[in-house]
């Protein structure tokens, strides 16, 4: 009977934990798709948006080791809940001084700094908190159902924002983003949690020494080493391929619309949702995370190739750049390819918690997700670059191969040391 009521307590509390997260990344898609838009239709320019981009990421990579040092030290329910209270409050205030009409670009650029070392501190809390909610051996399947309320947040706040922003303005955009915020903060309150209180000294020596010990354990882990290098190729390599190549090829090389555009970029998102959903389902009770892990890396592969196929002008003459078939592959290689992604970050995600003790969980995710994501803003640099000195198709090809070779390599390094995950 108390086994009953507790698997019971655990299930309510990740349905808790849950909603917050649906609600809360609604919230912030909404907003941040139609950041851009309101850039510009304000007076500034693509380095504006440029600037906003960097300040949504860079801050919170920076924050990231020490909150993971926070993050075990203190209550993880209390940062979650106190994170996104004071976000509410700061987007709320940007809706209060959008109606008062006395918004500005330097206002907006400054809050963003804010928000995102709010999520820099949020994000550790949270991946360490989860594994705490639910049994260990269906980690990889709540990771899944996490991941897919993720994607289906994405989904929805382009179309919602799009139509608020449209209708609305902006103020109701800031409005309802805030609302979000506090919704989920108040959804956390109710979570049951009992937070372990770790010895450690309160002084700055003492926070970096527990830094330096998160370091170490990650180091001298093997696995989640190689699974960090994993997750920085990957993302140095793939995210400028959506935010970099994607955009300036479907501009300069077809003759589609921006509506068209839009539809591309709700299939991308759909394939990251079919992705973590066939994870969960597939592999939801595997204790292995090999078998979803060589899936994803083939299928990473595979779609990316096909991509680089399609981007060669000899693919655009036979097929044609703005027929109803040429798009259709495109949008389908592009499904793939995202679907693949998560049949590698999902499982990559299970491992990690459950090789990780609890007192280095948040330290663990923090440097993780601080060496992974750090590779986004220079590899979007780097292929800006390299494009302006070469073909576009070329490029994609030269590096579909280089990340099939790292990708081979990390698989073989597996198995020359007779490791299983």
């Amino acid at each position: 009977m108390n086994i009953e009521r507790k698997k019971k307590s655990f299930n309510t509390n990740f349905i808790l934990f849950l909603l917050g997260r649906i609600v809360s990344d609604t919230g912030t898609s909404i907003q941040m798709m139609i950041m851009p838009l309101y850039i510009i239709d304000i007076g500034g320019t693509a380095t504006t948006v440029g600037t906003f981009s960097f300040l949504s990421l860079m801050p919170a990579l920076l924050v990231y080791p020490f909150a993971g040092v926070i993050g075990d030290r203190m209550n993880r329910k209390i940062i979650m809940v106190v994170t996104d209270f004071i976000n509410a409050g700061i987007i709320l205030g940007l809706g209060l001084l959008s109606h008062w009409g006395i918004m500005r670009l330097s206002l907006l650029l400054t809050v963003q700094v804010i928000i995102s070392l709010m999520n820099g501190l949020f994000e550790p809390a949270t991946r360490g908190m989860l594994p705490q909610l639910v049994d260990k051996k269906e980690l990889t399947q709540h990771n899944s159902i996490v991941a897919s309320a993720r994607s289906a947040s994405v989904l929805l706040g382009p179309v919602i924002g799009a139509a608020l922003y449209a209708n609305f303005g902006v103020t109701l955009v800031f409005f309802v983003n805030g609302i979000s915020f506090l919704l989920s903060g108040t959804s956390e309150m109710i979570i049951r949690y009992t937070h372990i209180k770790q010895k450690a000294t309160e002084d700055v020596k003492g926070m970096m020494n527990d830094l330096l010990e998160g370091v170490k354990f990650v180091l001298q882990n093997y696995l989640i080493r190689k699974l960090s290098f994993l997750l920085l190729i990957s993302y140095f390599v793939i995210q400028p391929i959506f935010s970099v190549i994607l955009p300036l090829f479907f501009k300069e090389s077809l003759l589609y619309s921006d509506v068209q555009y839009g539809y591309l970029q709700t299939i991308i998102i759909l394939g990251s949702l079919i992705g973590s959903i066939l994870v969960g389902y597939l592999f939801g009770k595997e204790v292995r995370m090999s078998k979803p892990l060589v899936i994803g890396c083939s299928i990473l592969s595979s779609s990316m190739f096909m991509f680089s196929i399609l981007l060669f002008p000899t693919s655009l003459y036979i097929l044609g750049n703005d027929t109803t078939i040429y798009f259709i592959l495109l949008a389908s290689v592009l499904c793939l390819f995202s679907a693949g992604n998560m049949f590698i970050s999902v499982p990559v995600q299970s491992f990690i918690q459950q090789a990780t003790p609890n007192e280095y969980m948040s330290r663990v995710f923090s440097l993780v997700n601080m060496i992974s994501r750090g590779g986004i803003p220079f590899g979007a640099l780097i292929y800006g670059m390299i494009l302006e000195r070469a073909k576009m198709y070329w490029t994609m090809l030269i590096t579909t191969i280089m990340m099939i070779f790292a990708v081979v390599i990390f698989l073989a390094s597996l198995s020359k040391n007779s490791i299983d995950i």
